[in-house]
């Protein structure tokens, strides 16, 4: 396990958040804090955290919703800790990509515990697939992004909406799995939000000589254009 790892709470739940930041920081993790699934988002695209732990009872929606996001752009550990304590959620949790669920109450040195258990688990962060696509080189583990070898410098949004796009290479991403991935939410008052930040990947690639990589679909989705020369190396299975 890396020295300091950064876990990122998802959980409403002012008690539970203080007493979760005392016990891991105690434990020498780097704790984070989200009241919601937007914040929770924001700051998985901002922070890049090691493992996850996330509640399913949230003010602005189901954690489930949330987990499905994660899903689309973080290999990070997903640790459930709920009061939920139905075998049907368990299953439904451990069937949609969590790593471990855990109900309340609990004992804190027990999430410790697990979360230590997944992070060893964890593989390198080089143990992934490597996109090429022409001048387009994208390492789905680390996220490295870049055209010609130059960095596309992107936004943590711009890079969220092309990470997605680069997962599912060749196909039509519809609008609406884009914006729940991103923002959290299923909202048609976030297409002009997508399409401004699709216009600014798009100028940021041509300016780094990847051109028409990015298409819109009749209305329906995004989808990044695969070269006739493009691989995957070293695939491994993104979630």
């Amino acid at each position: 396990m890396k020295p300091h790892p950064k876990v990122l709470i998802v959980d409403g739940d002012p008690a539970t958040g203080r007493m979760l930041r005392m016990v891991l920081e105690a434990g020498r993790f780097r704790v984070f804090w989200s009241r919601s699934i937007a914040e929770g988002l924001a700051e998985t695209l901002e922070r890049h955290p090691d493992a996850i732990v996330l509640e399913l009872n949230l003010p602005d929606g189901d954690g489930f919703g949330a987990l499905e996001a994660f899903r689309e752009w973080t290999n990070a550990p997903v640790l459930i800790l709920t009061g939920r304590a139905g075998i049907a959620d368990k299953i439904r949790a451990l069937d949609a990509g969590a790593n471990d669920y855990l109900v309340k109450p609990f004992a804190p040195e027990e999430l410790a515990a697990r979360l230590r258990v997944l992070l060893r688990d964890e593989p390198p962060a080089s143990d992934g697939p490597l996109l090429v696509s022409g001048a387009l080189r994208i390492d789905m583990a680390t996220r490295e992004m870049t055209s010609n070898g130059i960095p596309l410098g992107l936004t943590a949004t711009e890079e969220a909406v092309l990470y997605i796009l680069a997962r599912h290479a060749g196909k039509v991403v519809p609008h609406e799995r884009i914006i729940r991935a991103v923002w959290g939410v299923s909202s048609a008052g976030k297409i002009h939000d997508l399409q401004v930040h699709i216009a600014r990947l798009r100028r940021k690639l041509e300016e780094r000589g990847a051109h028409r990589l990015i298409r819109g679909e009749g209305g329906m989705g995004y989808s990044l254009a695969l070269s006739p020369e493009h691989e995957y190396t070293a695939i491994k299975t993104v979630m």
